[in-house]
């Protein structure tokens, strides 16, 4: 990117109709299908990177007072981070941006990026430095009021080292987005793994010295890895950096319109984390950290499908409304949305089923002991049931997104968010942490259900016959699926063999065949019925293997 003076040239003005114009930067349904493809591997190694980053921090620290330190430290950076550089202006700038970069002039498209990168910048390192001043009251009346004092400031001192790396994430958020809207994954999808790996270092090689410090240095290192690794990305397409600070640009101006009601909402998910990390300071040892681990594999499969399609399919959501190709718009969200649905109902049932198995194959080793399995298994089988309305979430408030209207799902949001903590604090006193997974997987459920019912209206329609025959289809696939998991557990527990001759290679045996069976159960059921949704993932399979 190169530095220059801002060009001088109106504002107001649209641009000139030329044959850029027409073009909507839209992907086909092989292209989302290819992107998707290639952004869902990234997203398996990505995931696959943090859970390796999981077993070594479990090995290293457990479920100990001083992982959960580190944990609580978290809340404020990514607070922080989500309000100002993450999700809420992902969600706002992509689709500005993809006008201005479909209108074919790429001179106002890079000014605007550079607009929005240097005021987010600014606000980053404004409410990183006011965290970083106040970060003990913070801790100790706010973030984990049950605390030791000691524990408290230990948090305090590792979130003030984290507060750095979050201002390098904010950059990197807005590349991301930038480079999303123009068609290009590669790159973002390689960031969060970088990430990663600099974490699995930091705990692998420093920790051993530097204690839970090493995992802090590891967080810094891996969001410079993040920001830069993309930066080939912005020169790939002609990227211009212009210092300009104007917050009266049109499209500035509708980014933050857009942001105001998605960053009301974020603040309603990180409280909802915030309550979390409250309640569960409160609670015995080994609460917080059980409910980390527990959402982090539940993550697993919503990542790898969920995220890597909405990823894929969002900036061709925004380019179809924007070109008012409102009815393939309305085709591809109800094909994007039942093989979401197809991949993630089975996803949900296998994780409830193998979850004691699952978690001792991954994190069961070093400190993390047989007690640290069944903390973390009493918080996932609730964490289980949310799978399939959180991973349809993902495509749903962006289909609301591309349209332009961020008010709506983020007020859904918003009481969903609400519900949440009000179920939270009657669930926790019934059912201790597992209680704060039961209570955010309800209200995500009932988000997932009103969104669906005001979408359809919103589209006038979102082909609910080909939805409603997927889902019933879907649901009897994983149940069947499920009576065979259970009848593999089932003889498992009653086999002297298994028990008696294999006790180190039980997990394996459990979770690896269990999830072999799942698998070919759900596809051989799915094939019988006919499952519309085998036949793209077919299709895609065999042209790579003919290629």
């Amino acid at each position: 990117m190169s530095r220059a003076e801002t060009p001088q040239f109106p504002q107001d003005e649209e641009p000139t109709p030329t044959h850029a114009t027409e073009k909507t930067n839209a992907l086909s349904g092989k292209g989302i299908a290819g992107a998707a493809m290639i952004v869902m591997l990234f997203f398996v190694l990505s995931r696959a990177s943090g859970l390796l980053r999981e077993m070594i921090v479990a090995a290293q620290f457990g479920t100990s007072s001083v992982l959960e330190a580190y944990l609580a430290a978290f809340r404020i950076p990514d607070l922080l981070f989500q309000l100002v550089a993450g999700g809420a202006l992902g969600s706002a700038f992509i689709p500005t941006f993809s006008q201005v970069w479909g209108s074919g002039d790429r001179a106002r498209a890079w000014l605007l990026f550079s607009r929005v990168l240097n005021l987010v910048t600014l606000l980053m390192l404004i409410f990183a430095g006011l965290a970083a001043f106040f970060a003990e009251p913070l801790v100790a009346r706010l973030i984990a009021p049950g605390f030791a004092p000691e524990q408290q400031l230990l948090t305090a001192r590792l979130m003030r080292w984290m507060l750095l790396g979050t201002v390098v994430f904010g950059a990197g958020g807005l590349i991301m987005g930038a480079l999303n809207a123009v068609q290009h994954f590669l790159l973002p999808a390689v960031a969060p793994l970088l990430y990663n790996v600099a974490i699995i270092l930091g705990a692998w090689l420093l920790a051993p010295t530097m204690g839970i410090y090493g995992l802090v240095v590891g967080i810094v290192c891996g969001a410079f890895a993040h920001f830069l690794i993309q930066i080939p990305g912005l020169t790939r397409y002609g990227a211009r950096y212009y210092f300009s600070w104007s917050i009266r640009d049109d499209g500035v101006r509708e980014v933050g319109r857009l942001m105001g009601p998605r960053v009301l909402g974020l603040f309603f998910v990180q409280l909802h984390f915030l309550v979390n990390t409250i309640l569960a300071s409160g609670l015995p040892t080994g609460s917080l950290s059980a409910l980390n681990y527990a959402w982090l594999i539940m993550l697993l499969p919503q990542g790898i499908f969920a995220q890597a399609i909405a990823t894929a399919v969002f900036p061709t959501f925004a380019a179809q409304v924007a070109a008012n190709h409102h009815d393939e718009m309305r085709r591809t969200f109800g094909q994007t949305l039942r093989a979401v649905l197809f991949l993630t109902i089975p996803a949900a049932v296998g994780l409830y089923l193998l979850r004691v198995p699952l978690i001792q194959l991954l994190l069961q080793r070093g400190e993390f002991d047989l007690q640290s399995t069944h903390l973390v298994a009493a918080a996932l089988q609730f964490y289980a049931v949310g799978l399939v309305a959180h991973s349809a979430v993902e495509i749903l408030v962006r289909a609301f997104y591309a349209l332009h209207d961020t008010r709506t799902p983020v007020s859904i949001g918003v009481a969903a968010m609400i519900l949440n903590i009000l179920l939270s604090l009657l669930l926790v006193e019934r059912l201790s942490f597992g209680g704060l997974a039961l209570a955010n997987s309800t209200a995500t459920t009932i988000e997932m259900l009103i969104l669906v019912w005001l979408l359809r209206r919103r589209m006038g329609g979102i082909d609910g016959k080909a939805l409603g025959a997927s889902v019933v289809r879907n649901a009897l696939a994983a149940s069947i699926m499920g009576l065979a998991l259970w009848g593999w557990l089932h003889w498992l527990a009653g086999s002297t063999f298994a028990v008696d001759l294999l006790p180190s290679l039980l997990p394996w045996v459990s979770a690896l065949g269990g999830l072999a069976i799942a698998i070919v159960a759900y596809l051989g059921v799915s094939l019988l019925l006919k499952s519309e949704e085998l036949k793209p993932v077919l299709a895609l399979l065999a042209r790579r293997l003919v290629h």
